[in-house]
C-alpha cells in the first residue's frame, strides 16, 4: 500500500474524531515497518489526543489489514517545525518563516529560507532576502516551519 492510499484510508477516521491528519510517514519492509501519523487541531495536541487517535487508527488497520508483516504505529503532534504538505497549510501559515527544499533548482538554488507571503493551488510565494520568489507546489520536496526562538 502506498502512502497516498494509506492517507485515503486513515484521513476520514482521524477527521471524524475532530483532528486534522497533518502528515503521514509510512516505511514498510525489512523486519518491521513504521506508520507515523501526525495530528493537529486548533487548540494543540496533548497525550490524550494521541492516545485516542492511536486506538482508532490501530483498530482500523487491524480490520483493513493493509500492511503485510509487523509495524509500529506512532501518533504525534506535527511539532514546532511542522512539515507543510497541503495547500491549506501554506495558507494558514502565511507570514511565518519557512525552509523550502525544491526537487529541482530554481534560479540556481534548491533551498530557500524566508517569509511565506502567500499561496494558491499552484504556487507559494516566499520572500527571501527582500526578493519575492514564486515556487511551484508540485516541485517542492519538503517545506517546514522554522520555529521562533524567544
Amino acid at each position: 500500500m502506498t502512502g497516498d492510499e494509506m492517507l485515503k484510508l486513515l484521513e476520514p477516521a482521524v477527521e471524524r474524531l475532530g483532528y486534522e491528519l497533518a502528515d503521514l510517514e509510512v516505511r514498510l519492509g525489512g523486519k518491521g515497518g513504521l506508520i507515523r501519523v501526525f495530528i493537529d487541531k486548533p487548540e494543540g495536541i496533548d497525550l490524550d489526543d494521541c492516545e485516542k487517535v492511536s486506538l482508532a487508527v490501530s483498530a482500523l488497520l487491524d480490520v483493513e489489514d493493509p500492511v503485510p508483516g509487523n509495524y509500529n504505529l506512532e501518533v504525534s503532534s506535527p511539532g514546532l517545525d511542522r512539515k507543510l504538505t497541503k495547500v491549506e497549510h501554506f495558507q494558514r501559515f502565511a507570514g511565518e518563516t519557512v525552509k523550502v527544499q525544491m526537487r529541482f533548482p530554481i534560479e540556481g538554488r534548491r533551498r530557500f529560507r524566508g517569509t511565506l507571503v502567500s499561496s494558491d493551488d499552484e504556487n507559494i510565494v516566499v520572500e527571501v532576502d527582500g526578493e519575492s520568489l514564486s515556487l511551484p507546489l508540485k516541485t517542492i520536496d519538503t517545506a517546514r516551519l522554522v520555529p521562533v526562538v524567544e
